[in-house]
């Protein structure tokens, strides 16, 4: 008993000492993150790098995946032309493609050895595009013949405020959280309908220009916060 006792006592010390917080010895940091999205699903990881400047004040730069919405990358849907599920069926298959970026900078507080609470500023951007495919449907029921395409994009620009904090577990590695406020604007394009319909043999193609349109989204708390493991 008194063996374990030691043992558990000296591995308590060796963990402590090796998990002292880095110092500008080591000035690069890399960390991959996970957004919690309105508290209910996880979003695409993000990839991030920081610079200390010194032991206080660090720049950072990250990318990611999404559009930071949790917008599913693809979708697709099925139209039967009987309404017991019968007989022909439409498609419709959506297909989106979107990156998210930052450019901030962290100011690191005092905090304990193992541990380094920060703020943070950041500018956010990034943009995106959709292309959604339909067969023999209008996108709401079966229509036999009727084919089409509908293309667009969009970018997005915001900016964000933070803190967070980094536990050192390990010499040089860390466990983080980050919560936030973020305000960000999404610009969509004009979209492009190309339809086609084909009956008795003929096919007539339409193209028309829908226009484009603006979203604003204010984003706080869980719906703004991250879990981040990262080395230094």
């Amino acid at each position: 008993m008194k063996n374990l006792a030691i043992l558990v006592g000296a591995f308590l010390i060796s963990t402590t000492t090796f998990a002292q917080k880095a110092t500008t010895d080591n000035p690069f940091s890399l960390e991959g993150s996970m957004s919690l999205n309105n508290g209910l699903s996880w979003q695409a990881p993000t990839v991030r790098a920081r610079y200390f400047v010194n032991d206080n004040i660090a720049v950072r730069a990250s990318v990611g995946l999404g559009d930071g919405l949790g917008t599913a990358m693809s979708e697709s849907h099925s139209f039967y032309e009987n309404a017991d599920g019968t007989g022909a069926v439409g498609t419709l298959d959506i297909s989106r493609s979107s990156w998210n970026a930052q450019v901030g900078a962290e100011y690191h507080l005092s905090g304990t050895d193992r541990m380094s609470p920060y703020f943070s500023a950041g500018i956010n951007f990034g943009g995106g595009s959709s292309t959604g495919v339909t067969t023999d449907t209008d996108g709401t029921m079966y229509v036999a013949g009727l084919a089409g395409e509908q293309t667009g994009s969009e970018s997005m620009f915001g900016v964000g405020l933070g803190a967070g904090m980094d536990f050192y577990v390990f010499e040089n590695i860390y466990v983080g959280v980050e919560l936030g406020l973020s305000y960000a604007k999404y610009t969509a394009s004009d979209v492009t309908t190309t339809s086609s319909m084909t009956m008795g043999g003929t096919t007539t193609t339409t193209t028309s220009v829908g226009a484009g349109a603006s979203e604003s989204y204010l984003n706080t708390g869980a719906g703004n916060a991250a879990v981040r493991l990262g080395w230094r």
